[in-house]
């Protein structure tokens, strides 16, 4: 059912059952009563079921188990479990049973995530096939606990059958324009594993500035970065950052986009970017990489080398996005070059250089993803590259892009309509909701290259004093679209749940801004 008619179903669901019917991202199947069991937090355990591949000992999971106890019941120390009143039967533990073993890798694009929720009077029982499904089922479980006026924990008796609709459903960060701090990408990856996203699109590097502190080229960041010190990301902070976002099921997408976008990587890699010229002589500014150069496809060599060892993730995002050719066009050098191989636009140059890179970066057995202007101007790549489309200016709208995107055979990311750095006085999140990712003409073959997308929140006027009210809740938004049916579209019902959502968020500790004229019951406090 959708429409109207799925709405005031749902809303029925929200009075007789509490905290089921306020789940974010809507799962797939659900089906609540009014019976409800209480919890004992004193006596209360995640437990592996005897029959589960996976027992102690998974970090994952026991890292997950210690964090959703503390999550639902606080640090302690709690009353021992009382007598229990009539009717309200306890559930004291909920078995954990997953079916494929598999605890010491990273989640990749093809990783299942679904999972079954039981909680009756039989069983209370998580089962998934890996353990990334059961960090989505605890997630749910999480969200289902719910407490009465006296602080009793109480969860109702539910069925919950569950799975992403996308297997790509990303946040992009970026900490060039402004640098984010360690604790604050940490906290945005444990807020994404609240809204089920699992793909953290680390925009490192960009013009303003070079974070990344290179082991191979160390002068990068000493001479790119606001400060080589403390503006800097570590070889052990991202190290970090990868195994953080692993123990949530969150891969890590690092970018280091090229040859735009590049201005801080001049100053550490001499004659690495073009310089210009005003009339015959060279004006001391510099544009993109110098597509000429051996000696630029040897530093790409030893550099991605170093990525592809850095990130254990299979793909790579190298950009490709926004060339502006006017310094190319004033160097006198890239006149003679162009003409030597019958180059006559520049765009041919940027595809010339890009094809380089996707053949180093091949090499070291990557995939990757680009942005859409790569494909837009015909570089020739590989049929498993994906596509990231972004604009939205005629006269080609994001969906008329997925469509040749997806009509050429390549995968496709959306994120056009999902700037969440975009900002409007009121309720922005309902146009983003409104998304439909395949509301285009296609085959159902095409429609299936369309594997997610993501949210971007880009860092001109964005740092870590105003990260998080901007992001959340309107980044869990874009995480339904990408986790719930399709049929999941009713606005009122996604306004009711999405306002007890941004108050759990905010019992967790997470400042989210209000989407609604109100309050919570607990307004934020630091944590």
């Amino acid at each position: 059912m959708a429409g109207s008619a799925l709405g005031l179903r749902l809303l029925l669901l929200v009075a007789l059952c509490g905290a089921a019917a306020a789940l974010w991202p809507w799962p797939h199947y659900v089906r609540a009563s009014p019976q409800r069991y209480r919890l004992r937090p004193a006596a209360f355990a995640f437990r592996h079921h005897s029959g589960s591949a996976v027992q102690p000992g998974c970090d994952v999971l026991d890292a997950a188990f210690t964090r959703y106890r503390r999550l639902l019941f606080g640090a302690g120390p709690w009353p021992p479990p009382s007598t229990l009143r009539q009717n309200h039967l306890s559930k004291d533990v909920l078995a954990v049973s997953v079916v494929n073993e598999g605890c010491n890798e990273f989640p990749t694009l093809e990783s299942l995530e679904n999972y079954t929720l039981t909680i009756n009077d039989n069983q209370c029982l998580l089962a998934a096939d890996t353990i990334w499904g059961a960090l989505r089922g605890l997630e749910t479980f999480s969200q289902l606990v719910w407490t009465s006026a006296e602080g009793t924990f109480f969860i109702n008796k539910t069925t919950i059958r569950d799975f992403p609709r996308f297997p790509h459903r990303g946040l992009l960060l970026d900490t060039s324009r402004h640098y984010l701090p360690l604790s604050s990408i940490l906290d945005t990856l444990d807020v994404m594993s609240y809204n089920k996203l699992n793909v953290f699109h680390w925009h490192v590097v960009d013009d303003p500035s070079f974070p990344y502190d290179s082991i191979t080229f160390p002068e990068l960041s000493r001479k790119g970065s606001y400060n080589p010190v403390t503006h800097i990301y570590t070889a052990q902070d991202v190290k970090e950052v990868i195994e953080y976002a692993r123990l949530r099921g969150i891969r890590v997408l690092a970018e280091f986009d090229s040859p735009g976008h590049t201005l801080s990587w001049g100053p550490g890699i001499p004659e690495l970017l073009t310089p210009c010229y005003s009339g015959s002589q060279p004006s001391g500014e510099f544009g993109p990489v110098n597509p000429i150069l051996n000696s630029t496809y040897e530093f790409m060599s030893s550099f991605f080398l170093e990525i592809s060892s850095v990130f254990p993730d299979f793909y790579l995002h190298l950009g490709g996005d926004e060339v502006d050719f006017t310094c190319w066009r004033s160097n006198p050098s890239i006149s003679v070059f162009m003409k030597k191989k019958g180059f006559d636009d520049f765009r041919q140059l940027e595809s010339f250089y890009i094809q380089k890179l996707l053949d180093i970066v091949s090499a070291y057995n990557k995939g990757y993803v680009v942005w859409q202007e790569v494909f837009d101007n015909k570089v020739k790549v590989r049929p498993d590259t994906v596509i990231q489309v972004w604009r939205d200016k005629k006269p080609v709208t994001y969906m008329e892009e997925v469509a040749l995107v997806t009509k050429a055979g390549f995968r496709a990311l959306l994120s056009a309509p999902w700037y969440l750095n975009h900002i409007a006085y009121g309720p922005d999140w309902k146009d983003m909701y409104k998304v439909e990712p395949l509301d285009f003409q296609g085959t159902p073959e095409e429609k299936a290259l369309v594997i997610g997308g993501e949210a971007c929140m880009w860092g001109e006027w964005v740092d870590s004093t105003n990260l998080v009210p901007r992001l959340w809740p309107r980044g869990g938004v874009v995480a339904e679209r990408l986790w719930s049916s399709n049929l999941t579209t009713n606005l009122d019902f996604a306004e009711t749940r999405l306002t007890h959502f941004r108050c759990e968020l905010l019992r967790r500790g997470v400042q989210a801004e209000p989407i609604t004229v109100g309050y919570c019951e607990q307004e934020f406090e630091e944590t």
